[in-house]
């Protein structure tokens, strides 16, 4: 599926790929719109509704990844639904194991991940994620999206590499076509990354659907 011979660096996405995005769905969809329905008098409907409708506003936007955007729209402690369910923070199958495959054939790994910093502290926590990769870049260091090519422009001068001898896999359709645009040579998505919804179709993308399918050769 992916050419190792062509390949000096891997970057991967956290949620729906490196780990289950069944955590995140949970608390964004389940978890948070009981607490903002709680603070401030609203049926669950309504919650839902409101906090649906500025998702869909600030969609592929930093905002839209931000906790701290989030905190000041809803007016909650935000962390305090990401911590009710944190038996739910899991790798997809094989993912770790790849991180490890990688290292011992000398291929540096980077988390290259819209997520919050203190997103990526507690999935930490209860994954021990931190450990396994070479390198972890939020785009909140720096002030872009995965979405925009100002991210990908920041993470090439911290991280020097040539965009053609670079895998990177996202579930995220939006993020892909950014890093296609910026010159990425070899592309994934993910078929799964919520363990607990189907399979996804008519992916524009090669498809990703254990890690076991991309172990890096005599790993």
């Amino acid at each position: 599926m992916i050419d190792w011979n062509r390949l000096d660096i891997v970057l991967l996405d956290m949620d729906g790929t490196l780990l289950d995005l069944h955590y995140d769905n949970t608390v964004w969809n389940a978890r948070l719109p009981v607490h903002y329905a709680q603070h401030h008098g609203l049926s669950t409907d309504e919650a839902n509704a409101r906090l649906a409708g500025h998702m869909r506003r600030t969609y592929g936007s930093i905002e839209f990844y931000c906790l701290d955007h989030w905190a000041r729209f809803t007016g909650l402690d935000i962390l305090a639904p990401h911590q009710e369910v944190t038996e739910l923070i899991r790798w997809r199958p094989n993912a770790q194991e790849f991180l490890r495959r990688c290292r011992t054939l000398g291929v540096p790994a980077i988390m290259a991940t819209n997520a919050h910093r203190d997103s990526i502290r507690i999935k930490d926590q209860h994954s021990g994620i931190v450990s396994e990769l070479d390198g972890i870049v939020s785009a909140h260091d720096y002030g872009a999206a995965k979405e925009e090519q100002a991210f990908w422009e920041a993470l090439s001068r911290d991280y020097p590499f040539d965009p053609a001898r670079a895998l990177f896999v996202d579930d995220n359709a939006g993020v892909l076509d950014a890093a296609h645009a910026f010159g990425i040579g070899q592309l994934l998505t993910i078929a799964q990354p919520d363990s607990a919804r189907p399979s996804r179709t008519d992916l524009t993308y090669p498809v990703l659907e254990d890690f076991a399918d991309i172990f890096p050769p005599n790993g």
